[in-house]
């Protein structure tokens, strides 16, 4: 295979790629943690506790209301990280 062949190759991976990514209005917990590298736990204590902005929206599974992360509150968080705590 020549290096021209494995360029193109390579270049038709990479439009798969970007079409199948997609950008989602809303991003459960488990999907929040794993795009900015921490554990279920945390990112729901961070929602919990108000460190991110995030509601509950009833899923359809049961009786409780899953959180919730909007994607323009994911993008701020990879910008400027946590929101900070209110004083006791």
């Amino acid at each position: 295979m020549t290096l021209e062949e494995r360029l193109e190759k390579i270049e038709t991976m990479l439009g798969v790629l970007v079409e199948r990514q997609q950008l989602r209005e809303w991003y459960s917990v488990a999907e929040f943690a794993r795009i900015v590298g921490r554990a279920e736990f945390t990112c729901r204590e961070w929602c919990r506790t108000a460190r991110i902005k995030a509601e509950k929206k009833h899923s359809g599974r049961g009786a409780h209301a899953s959180w919730v992360i909007s994607h323009e509150e994911l993008q701020r968080y990879q910008r400027v990280g946590l929101l900070r705590t209110a004083d006791p």
